[in-house]
């Protein structure tokens, strides 16, 4: 996966119709600076105005994924999205003259070919990963639907469906690595039945449905009078097909292309949540509905991660100075890596470390690409957890702090120059007998970068 922001060199348009409202539309994706993200833009209403790329704007999951905000509506969205996260772009701009993407073959695949032809740009700043913390479920029982998220340093899918056709049956599909997207998901076409076809024809969708924008499912022996209907409706001399299989016997262009394209709406869906995600995502017989609701329990959950992170405000007085950390802590340069405390009460310290380039270890830890080592963040945590065990004597000058075990940590994303690391420990159980038991994490800019569960003793000196 990429580790930096990436968007597109130059502007690049697609044109084709809308699967349901059979309008010609024009689509140009246009380059966008750093924490830009994904909006769309309706260049074809007064003020063009623009919508975000948020599970929170979506407002109908019937056909599709359509989202709006300020009355301006996008219909049809998860092809692009799925597109743009298996390119792994970071920000991007999509201008549409209508309501409704392009459904070009059905698949992703003519967006990706369309960005390709022009490339990608890396940008100076680090990703925003959303990087799952522990298991997130849903379940809709009555749908027999279940989506799952775990915690991986990494983005895999895997997708189930059964349909209970004698034409389709089980099937299963996995993406293990993002960077297959394009050449083993990206050209999975959608599909229906044949009966969901004619339904959605007498609701005055599918204007623009074609059989080279969509596969259609025959699963039962379907008369000549019918087949001359289909014909009529898609505007062709003559459709055909085979006993059971496939309108028009179009051939798949996988034998499991169904699954692999419910996995590609997959992604496309769980895009809205607003941050590439790092995490092992499991479906069982998805569709847009609950990718959606799936989704917003994913950006809930984000959301509190965030609402965790320490508030710091640097235009408040420090609680500790460094004058006064270097009074109660023994350590000395360059070991000495808290710069100041701004919160201390019973339960809880906040301190504060300022990385710069001239820190003596990025001297010999990767020359050239300089990452604040693992180890001095969890020691950095560790000096701002001696200073609140300290806080426990009357006379903190005449003790030592000494760390027993380091547990569970887990490094969530670089930290390099110019970052500010803001780190929380917080009283697990109360401090006895000397020793106190914390949770230790560490922020940049709201995001938490690692975490670690400490436990010190405070000795007397002798």
């Amino acid at each position: 996966m990429y580790t930096k922001q990436h968007t597109i060199k130059a502007p690049v348009k697609v044109s084709g119709v809308g699967l349901h409202t059979g309008a010609q539309v024009n689509l140009t994706f246009v380059p966008a600076p750093i924490n830009h993200g994904i909006l769309f833009k309706r260049v074809d209403l007064p003020d063009q105005p623009v919508v975000e790329c948020d599970v929170d704007n979506v407002v109908d999951v019937s056909r599709g994924t359509s989202i709006e905000k300020n009355g301006a509506r996008i219909n049809t969205v998860e092809h692009a999205l799925a597109a743009l996260v298996g390119l792994q772009i970071d920000n991007i701009l999509i201008e549409l003259d209508g309501p409704e993407i392009p459904i070009m073959d059905g698949s992703s695949l003519p967006f990706i070919e369309a960005i390709n032809a022009i490339g990608l740009e890396e940008q100076n700043a680090l990703r925003n990963f959303f990087e799952v913390p522990h298991g997130i479920f849903f379940q809709d029982a009555e749908k027999n639907i279940e989506l799952a998220a775990l915690p991986l340093d990494d983005y895999r899918v895997t997708v189930m469906v059964d349909y209970n056709s004698p034409v389709l049956g089980s099937q299963h599909a996995t993406l293990n690595n993002i960077n297959q997207f394009e050449k083993e998901i990206a050209s999975c076409r959608t599909f229906c039945f044949l009966h969901e076809l004619e339904m959605l024809h007498k609701q005055n969708l599918i204007k623009g449905g074609d059989l080279n924008n969509a596969i259609v499912i025959v699963d039962r022996i379907v008369k000549d009078d019918e087949l001359d209907s289909l014909a009529k409706l898609f505007g062709k001399d003559k459709v055909e097909v085979k006993k059971e299989g496939i309108l028009n016997n179009i051939e798949l262009r996988y034998k499991n292309e169904p699954a692999r394209h419910k996995l590609l709406d997959v992604v496309g869906d769980l895009a809205l949540v607003g941050r590439p995600l790092k995490a092992q995502i499991m479906a069982a017989r998805p569709g847009h509905a609950s990718n959606v609701a799936f989704a917003k329990k994913l950006k809930r959950v984000m959301m509190d991660s965030r609402q965790k992170a320490p508030h710091y405000d640097i235009t408040q007085p420090s609680v500790l100075d460094v004058n006064q950390i270097y009074k109660l802590l023994p350590h000395r340069y360059p070991f000495k890596l808290v710069d100041k405390i701004v919160h201390l009460d019973e339960n809880m310290i906040i301190g504060v470390k300022n990385v710069t380039i001239n820190e003596p270890f990025f001297e010999g830890h990767f020359p050239g690409n300089p990452v604040m080592p693992g180890v001095l963040q969890i020691e950095a945590m560790a000096q701002t957890g001696g200073i609140f065990v300290m806080q426990s004597v009357p006379d903190p000058e005449n003790y030592w702090t000494y760390f027993l075990s380091i547990e569970s940590a887990k490094f969530r994303r670089m930290v390099v120059p110019g970052d500010t690391l803001v780190f929380k420990c917080e009283l697990t159980a109360p401090i006895k007998r000397g020793i106190a038991k914390m949770q230790g994490q560490a922020y940049v800019g709201g995001n938490l970068v690692c975490e670690a569960s400490l436990t010190a003793s405070i000795v007397k000196k002798k």
